[in-house]
């Protein structure tokens, strides 16, 4: 595992979170050998590189899907129907909220807003807004990111 970049950080404990963020901008995750490297430049003990790491909901373990889906929850979403189209969104990819499917093609979120409450519900492709879906519309959305058609 390529980690050239972590010479470029001073050995001093403020580095930490920049070099997670780093890390995670590469591998799209923190992979655990990264993060032996990490501890290892910095001198610190693994135990506290994972302990920062877990409590910034930021950072990731895991590889995140090609596209991102973010299921919005709050107040006017709930409202409005969002666990319909949490359980529809379910469904079509086929894992729960905070997984990825196998093929790593998608990955399921929950979120507390997306700050779009005019066109509750929501959701959030990438970086693209879906609003005021119904279960037939969010399918639909879903059926086109699979075939690749639209985000």
């Amino acid at each position: 595992m390529e980690l050239g970049y972590v010479e470029q950080f001073e050995r001093q404990e403020g580095a930490l979170i920049p070099l997670l963020q780093r890390t995670q901008h590469e591998f799209g995750h923190l992979p655990t050998e990264a993060l032996k490297r990490i501890a290892e430049h910095l001198g610190i003990p693994l135990t506290k590189v994972y302990g920062v790491a877990t409590f910034y909901t930021q950072f990731r373990f895991e590889p995140v899907g090609k596209h991102t889906i973010k299921i919005c929850h709050g107040t006017a979403c709930h409202v409005n129907g969002a666990m319909n189209i949490s359980q529809v969104i379910r469904e079509e990819v086929g894992v729960n909220e905070g997984e990825t499917t196998t093929d790593r093609l998608l990955s399921l979120e929950r979120v507390a807003c997306l700050g779009c409450c005019s066109l509750a519900p929501v959701i959030m492709i990438d970086n693209r807004i879906h609003g005021r879906l119904t279960t037939e519309s969010a399918r639909l959305i879903i059926g086109k990111v699979r075939n690749g058609e639209s985000r």
